[in-house]
């Protein structure tokens, strides 16, 4: 139960988990433990992590974990906090953005010990008839009970029919995978709920439910998402995601160890203790950094990264640079910031160099009439946007 409860938002009803868990002491039995990811882009990023390390936990505790891929709710779409139709995505898009989704879970789950289960198995086979015969287990008036449909619906903004379903077929889920536990992100309270609802229709026990808070992304307001831009990818390379964790603001910073970290309760508290009486909180924040990119890279990738930014700091140039070839030389300094990708205009990049915020191989350029002719050069705009380019005639 220490485990359970540990940072989740709501554990739901908790009486019933607590006699699951002692049942299946007794018995010996793990229980069915079961979280699902629509593949709606190609990456799991760290948000996606919260649910995750919670499963882990419950699955080093010898209960058995589903992951589930929702091959087939990716082509409804999920309308969950949606002010708006979500756009389905094809067959094409869901089946290549699945593929990495195994991989990736697998870099915070043990996959040897991990049931990967596609919702397709069981979507599919039922066919318009049993659709129906689904649907009828569940009333439009409790639909509308969900906080976004009803929204929508007072706002006079278009609710498709077809997005009723997403929870239906979630809810299906766990009637055809038995669960005894879904775990989910607090967006994903209703759907959840109709799944406990959906098992004592058809005959089975109902599953309880654990949410988990939604991670603010790296801004710090929005909850991370693809979709928003705020997001560090778990696959993304060592040493941006190192810099990404040190760009939060301090006070994200403990939010983020309180979501994602392995460290004790009694290492946080000490923690927040020694930077609320002078430690340097970047310290802190270093500390977290190390440990996620210890998590999804290695020990010795951490420490480059760590490098890596410490010589950013100091205006070094990186290890890792993205690598251009163009050609026109000679080339306008705006025109070339903008082909390279690092500036959006020509206008911003002389704007830039006003600033003082442009270099070639480390020198600041000052001139905005400078051209420049054939040859491999550093470009460098603001604290973090590099490339390499090769400029041919």
């Amino acid at each position: 139960m220490a485990v359970s409860r540990r940072h989740c938002e709501e554990l739901l009803p908790e009486a019933d988990w607590l006699k699951k868990l002692a049942r299946s002491e007794a018995t010996g039995q793990p229980l069915r433990i079961k979280l699902g990811l629509d593949p709606t882009a190609p990456d799991i990023h760290i948000g996606h992590t919260v649910v995750l390390n919670k499963m882990r936990q419950l699955q080093d505790l010898g209960h058995q974990v589903i992951f589930l891929i929702g091959d087939f709710t990716s082509m409804i779409g999920d309308p969950s906090g949606r002010n708006n139709t979500r756009p389905p995505l094809t067959r094409e898009q869901i089946a290549a953005n699945a593929q990495t989704y195994y991989k990736q879970a697998s870099l915070v789950l043990d996959p040897a010990r991990t049931e990967i289960r596609y919702n397709s198995e069981w979507s599919d086979p039922l066919g318009a008839r049993g659709m129906i015969e689904l649907a009828a287990r569940y009333t439009v008036a409790r639909m509308m009970e969900r906080n976004d449909f009803h929204d929508r619906f007072k706002a006079n903004t278009p609710i498709s029919v077809h997005e009723f379903l997403y929870p239906l077929m979630q809810g299906y889920d766990s009637v055809a995978l038995r669960s005894d536990l879904e775990l989910g992100g607090t967006d994903q309270k209703f759907n959840l709920l109709v799944g406990r609802h959906l098992q004592q229709e058809y005959g089975q026990e109902p599953q309880c439910i654990l949410t988990m808070p939604l991670l603010e992304g790296l801004d710090g307001v929005e909850k991370m998402s693809k979709s928003k831009g705020n997001t560090i990818a778990i696959t993304e390379p060592a040493n941006s995601m190192f810099a990404k964790v040190l760009s939060i603001s301090d006070v994200l910073m403990w939010r983020w160890f309180a979501l994602l970290s392995f460290c004790s309760e009694a290492e946080l508290s000490t923690l927040k203790a020694e930077v609320a009486t002078g430690r340097n909180p970047k310290e802190a924040k270093l500390q977290l950094a190390r440990e996620l990119v210890t998590r999804f890279h290695s020990a010795t990738l951490a420490a480059l990264a760590e490098a890596d930014f410490d010589n950013r700091a100091r205006g070094g140039i990186p290890d890792e640079l993205p690598e251009l070839s163009l050609a026109g030389a000679p080339l306008a300094i705006g025109n070339l910031l903008k082909l390279a990708g690092l500036v959006p205009s020509t206008s911003e990049a002389l704007r830039l160099i006003d600033q003082g915020g442009v270099r070639i191989d480390g020198v600041v350029v000052s001139d905005k009439a400078l051209k420049l002719d054939a040859g491999t050069r550093v470009l460098q705009v603001g604290k973090r946007k590099f490339a390499r380019v090769t400029l041919s005639a």
